[in-house]
């Protein structure tokens, strides 16, 4: 037989009525100034390392999308919410964790791609500095390069002593 005074706590526990009651609540005006505070900072702080040297212009788009994208989602509150249902997040606060998770991911993601890039561009360089200094005059074994360095003038040679002061050879 079912008990009258557990079946209400039941019902009032409804995941369907809990998640509705999550997303229904009002967005709290300290902390919509607080984001908006974070977002402004953000982008202050992008624009003053731009004009600094600091930061490329290159990644300056992408995060000033961002901060304008954060500021418009804790402007409006509804946006946050139709993206929390979108996603089936039961909470506006795990959509935000949920996208700033996906953000990390694909910037990570586009940083490893741009690196990949940078280091096959290096040892590119390195190796066509081995063969410039390989093919430098003074360094090969060639007949018509020995003779001009017998022709030269003797250079001094120069070593460091035990303090790392410069100590020349007579």
């Amino acid at each position: 037989m079912r008990n009258p005074d557990t079946a209400g706590v039941a019902q009032a526990l409804d995941p369907a009525d809990l998640r509705e009651m999550a997303l229904s609540q009002p967005a709290d005006s300290w902390t919509t100034m607080l984001g908006v505070m974070i977002c402004m900072a953000l982008l202050a702080s992008v624009l003053y390392l731009v004009h600094r040297g600091k930061l490329r212009e290159e990644y300056t788009p992408i995060w000033v999308v961002t901060s304008v994208a954060m500021l418009v989602v804790i402007g409006s509150f509804d946006i946050l919410r139709m993206l929390t249902k979108a996603v089936g997040a039961w909470t506006p606060s795990s959509a935000l964790f949920f996208f700033g998770l996906v953000f990390l991911v694909v910037l990570s993601l586009n940083y490893a791609v741009r690196l990949s890039g940078i280091s096959l561009q290096i040892k590119l360089l390195a190796q066509e500095v081995a063969l410039l200094r390989e093919q430098a005059p003074g360094r090969n074994a060639s007949p018509s390069s020995s003779e001009s360095a017998e022709s030269a003038p003797a250079t001094e040679e120069v070593r460091t002593g035990p303090t790392g002061t410069p100590e020349r050879e007579p």
